[in-house]
């Protein structure tokens, strides 16, 4: 029962690295870096050889070298030397017999496991090169022992031939493989998450472009007036301050479209949610239109504040209206409509976004939220994913109502923002 405990043990330790990466990453918009490798390697091996098993006084087997391996394919040789380096310093303090064959099995493994590292880079097989690593780190050691201590090796014998090669085959099997794909699909969902934006974008451009037609048109049609000189000198200046409101406006909403295409990054500071919702709204009031979908917005009169990235926040906005619209446009002979409440209560905000769209089932409703998945034929659904998770790392919570043909109703909770001193004045 102690064995098995220690297998346990030393596959859990195998797959911190994994666990750390779920949650550490799993708000991100981005990938792990050759630190995070490092980092998460580094405490993995001195946790393995601090808890290693040892069935004969002054030899340790853990799980160091898939550890190190691993460190190898997603960190490079740099994050190897490093876990190398740390092997060396903390065996020499554990000391004890078995010290110098341990020594001389690391000579061994770690130029095999550079070897095994070039070949999984190249190779397609990468579950074949996995199986030879795990024979590799199991057999070397095995040997070096035997060759030192071959009464050791013969007296627990079922230790060294079933307890050793299963600690490295599964764990070097599960440890790579887990992470290789958390890591892989971390990036689908980065690249789609890019593409979902500026595939909503462009849909909110060719609406402004329609829009913004409007204005120049009328521009167009007053300058014309004032150049034929068909009116006199007081209705010239009311053509002229019409004009100067018309480009205002374009000029205002072009400016809101840039800022909210811009790169999203990672920092939060003090948002007025209140003005994000007024500006989102005058950007897609366009694309509302061009679905024949009213667009209304209730909000209180003063700044409501929030902690968040506010470039991530226009972003979710501008999802969930967008969504909204499109829900409503798909509803045939019938007057779309998509309404915006913003509440303050007891130490937080909520925000409803209501439409009478087509709406879902219960069973979407729960899915929401998930990678790849989404309501519309055409749709990759990773928008709704950045949403989600872009609320979660503000704190916030969402819910969802809806029923087939009858809308739906989502209210995002997010936690009020207590500005100091400090920050009053900056404002003011």
């Amino acid at each position: 029962m102690t064995i098995l405990k220690d297998i346990i043990l030393q596959l859990f330790f195998a797959h911190m690295p994994f666990v750390m990466f779920s949650v550490y990453y799993r708000d991100q918009s981005r990938n792990y870096t050759q630190k995070f490798i490092a980092f998460s390697s580094m405490i993995c091996l001195f946790l393995s050889m601090t808890f290693g098993a040892s069935v004969v006084s002054g030899y340790f087997y853990d799980i160091r070298y898939t550890i190190m391996f691993f460190g190898l394919i997603f960190g490079g040789i740099q994050t190897g030397f490093a876990l190398l380096a740390e092997f060396l310093l903390y065996r020499l303090y554990i000391g004890g017999d078995g010290t110098l064959a341990a020594m001389l099995i690391m000579l061994v493994t770690f130029p095999g496991s550079y070897l095994l590292y070039r070949l999984y880079r190249k190779c397609e097989q990468k579950s074949l090169i996995l199986l030879i690593a795990g024979v590799f780190f199991s057999v070397t050691p095995l040997l070096f022992v035997y060759l030192e201590n071959p009464e050791s090796v013969i007296r627990h014998l079922s230790f060294h031939l079933f307890v050793i090669p299963m600690q490295n085959l599964v764990g070097c099997w599960l440890l790579i493989t887990l992470f290789r794909k958390a890591a892989t699909d971390k990036e689908l969902f980065i690249s789609y998450g890019q593409n979902e934006r500026v595939r909503a974008i462009s849909h909110v451009a060719a609406s402004l472009v329609h829009e913004v037609r409007n204005p120049l048109t009328a521009v167009k049609g007053f300058l014309t007036l004032i150049r034929d000189g068909a009116a006199d000198r007081g209705r010239i200046e009311r053509y002229i301050e019409i004009c100067m409101s018309e480009i205002a406006r374009t000029e205002y909403i072009l400016s809101e479209y840039l800022a909210i295409s811009k790169p999203i990054g990672d920092k939060q500071e003090p948002t007025d949610l209140e003005e994000l919702l007024r500006i989102t709204k005058d950007v897609m009031s366009p694309y509302a239109n061009m679905h024949n979908v009213l667009l209304e917005i209730g909000h209180p009169p003063e700044p409501v504040w929030i902690l968040a990235n506010p470039d991530k926040m226009k972003q979710v906005l501008v999802n969930f209206i967008k969504n909204a619209v499109e829900a409503c446009a798909e509803v045939p002979h019938s007057r779309g409509k998509v309404t915006l409440r913003l509440q303050v209560e007891a130490r937080k905000v909520t925000l409803t976004i209501q439409d009478n769209g087509v709406g879902m089932t219960e069973e979407q409703a729960k899915r929401l939220g998930s990678i790849y998945f989404s309501t519309k034929s055409t749709g990759t659904g990773l928008g709704m994913t950045f949403s989600y998770q872009a609320i979660l790392s503000f704190g916030g919570t969402i819910n969802v109502q809806s029923e087939p043909g009858g809308g739906t109703r989502f209210t995002i909770s997010l936690p009020i923002y207590a500005r100091n001193e400090e920050a009053k004045e900056r404002d003011e």
